[in-house]
């Protein structure tokens, strides 16, 4: 049977997008299925939460290893299909075989515990119900509600570095899991490319900034720009502005509104668009002391810290929803970039925040 690219916590999201109004043929059109497809999981998970598909597939496999016992027959080591049988090496699953030939084939427990090599101890093992789980796995369920692209990988990175929970590693990635709320990853073909040179790393804040602009639209098709600049030194988002053509007076306004709370940069690095390289930005940068680096014209890995946080940008909010006006779109913009500079973990700072970056360095 081929598997689902799509995992249960994912269906279920589908369907409730569904029921709070969203059509079928749109949902259909994002996440590139037919709507034959769509009816199958409201057919078959339509009312389940997690948990319960959880269970329900526990329930089938257990109904199939009962099915596999009652037919018998296949040679040993062999399924009736004729697949191989999955090797039995975990604790848990011995002690479960073990207890199985007990109450099936009536052999007593010291026959059965070394048929299958599990002490006694094992065999009479009781697992605990852990109140832990269970707040990890709230905690776990909130986070993905809240960041539908957020992995095992930031999930755990807030937990431990921004909430200062000690949980392990592997009991969090166990528990994600068994949630299936890991995310999917798609194979991408790698293009052997000469290796960039690396960016200066800023040794301070003000040290080197970024900036860019990025292109999106509304619900009714007009199309708008979002105007981003960062410090490369702890990758913190100081401002974005959004609006359908900005001109070179806006981005000087945006540019003087940051640094009157976050001080003067020593440079800024841009692309070549016209609002960059305009005269009035040229000038006002050189009579506040501060140096317009531009790169390479189609070289925007020179550019690199910014375009990975435009990457963010779009793949966490900006393409997720469909947007009335630009006010709503600024409102969001600023909402999230508190969020980020305070709670979401930076992979190229070590898994902590840009705060804790700009905490640490102080």
């Amino acid at each position: 049977m081929k598997k689902s690219k799509f995992s249960d916590s994912q269906i279920i999201e589908a369907l409730k997008r569904v029921e709070a109004g969203l059509s079928v043929p749109k949902l259909c059109r994002e996440l590139g299925i037919s709507t034959a497809a769509f009816c199958k999981w409201r057919a078959k998970h339509g009312g389940l939460a997690v948990s319960m598909m959880a269970r329900m597939k526990e329930l089938e496999a257990e109904n199939a290893r009962l099915n596999e016992d009652a037919r018998g027959g296949a040679p040993e080591g062999r399924h009736s299909s004729g697949g191989d049988f999955k090797k039995v090496v975990r604790p848990s699953h011995l002690r479960a075989t073990a207890r199985r030939a007990v109450s099936g084939h009536r052999v007593s427990i010291r026959l059965g515990c070394a048929a299958f090599q599990v002490s006694g101890t094992c065999y009479r093992h009781s697992a605990k119900r852990n109140a832990g789980n269970e707040e990890i796995a709230d905690w776990l369920m909130r986070l993905t509600d809240n960041h539908r692209n957020w992995g095992f990988g930031l999930c755990f990175l807030y937990l431990r570095n921004v909430k200062g929970f000690g949980w392990n590693h592997k009991r969090v990635c166990r528990i994600c899991r068994e949630l299936e709320l890991n995310l999917r990853i798609k194979p991408r073909k790698r293009l052997k490319r000469d290796k960039p040179e690396p960016l200066t790393a800023p040794t301070r804040i003000n040290q080197v900034w970024s900036m860019d602009f990025m292109h999106d639209q509304r619900a009714d098709g007009r199309k708008f720009r979002l105007f981003n600049v960062i410090d490369d030194f702890n990758r913190a988002s100081l401002g974005m502005e959004v609006d359908f053509s900005p001109p070179s007076e806006r981005v000087t306004r945006a540019l003087e509104q940051v640094m009157e709370w976050r001080g003067r940069p020593r440079v800024i690095r841009c692309d070549n668009g016209p609002e960059n390289i305009s005269a009035k930005v040229q000038a006002r940068a050189a009579r506040q002391g501060i140096r317009i680096e531009c790169i390479q014209p189609g070289n925007p890995q020179q550019n690199a810290h910014v375009e990975r946080f435009n990457r963010t940008v779009r793949h966490e909010w900006l393409s997720q929803y469909d947007w009335e006006s630009l006010d709503e779109v600024q409102a969001f913009a600023t909402r999230w970039m508190w969020t980020y500079n305070h709670e979401r973990p930076n992979m190229a700072l070590g898994g902590i925040t840009p705060k804790q970056r700009l905490a640490r360095a102080a």
